[in-house]
């Protein structure tokens, strides 16, 4: 196994405790570093400034593996606001928010202790699989993550990855000599593909699930990025008139 991969491998390893820059114990039990959980909500109140709408909160949460005992140096922020966004009411608000969520994650550079943050507006019927879940809002464990002995096969998660990876690979080759809507929706295919994958292996066995590890592996290595490289110079190509073209 080379070096990139083996340290990404290695990344999905159980550490002992939980992050010392995020969490400290109170007695038994793990609470968020109150200049932690205070730059956290910070962040919601510039993301909500932001979307220039009165957003109407029930709760913050953080998740991912910085909330559980699988974190690493790849780890990153998962903070989610959760609130109503009934479709039916008003269609257009969760486009709307997850439009100037992208742009807010595009735009901000913000660490915290470290860490990339990620915001995420979340329905509060919105199904969603973790181990480990913090209300940042109220202070406390929604979700208590519980310490466990995994296995991890790492040569199952190696060969998917690497399936995957050729897979993406061809989608960049076929960019640059087929039908650019065709290989668009090949492209959205596999995406989904991906996205149901990683959810039934979240719902049937968890964080470890070699499904969700697998898709660690692609972002960690880069080719989930490389996907969305391959789909935006696509759309790019897609949108662009060339020059000398004739009136008619």
């Amino acid at each position: 196994m080379d070096n990139p991969n083996k340290n990404i491998i290695n990344s999905f390893k159980v550490q002992e405790e939980l992050n010392p820059n995020i969490w400290y114990l109170d007695g038994e039990n793990y609470k968020m570093i109150p200049s932690v959980r205070v730059s956290l909500l910070d962040i919601v109140k510039d993301y909500s400034d932001f979307a220039d709408l009165e957003l109407d909160i029930d709760d913050v949460t953080l998740t991912g593996s910085l909330s559980n005992f699988n974190w690493s140096e790849f780890s990153d922020v998962d903070l989610h606001i959760l609130m109503d966004l009934d479709s039916e009411t008003n269609p257009l608000l969760k486009k709307y928010l997850d439009s100037r969520r992208m742009i807010w994650n595009s735009l901000r550079s913000v660490t915290v202790k470290g860490f990339d943050v990620e915001v995420y507006v979340q329905d509060n019927n919105e199904p969603h699989f973790a181990s480990g879940v913090y209300s940042v809002l109220y202070d406390e464990w929604i979700v208590e993550p519980k310490k466990e002995e995994v296995v991890i096969d790492t040569k199952k998660i190696l060969s998917k990855s690497k399936n995957w990876m050729s897979i993406i690979d061809q989608f960049y080759v076929d960019s640059r000599r087929q039908d650019p809507d065709t290989v668009l929706s090949n492209i959205d295919k596999f995406k989904n593909k991906i996205k149901n994958s990683r959810g039934s292996g979240l719902q049937d066995k968890g964080e470890y699930s070699y499904e969700n590890l697998t898709f660690k592996f692609l972002r960690r290595n880069e080719y989930l990025k490389k996907l969305n490289d391959v789909r935006n110079y696509l759309i790019d190509k897609n949108l662009t008139l060339e020059g000398n073209v004739s009136h008619i």
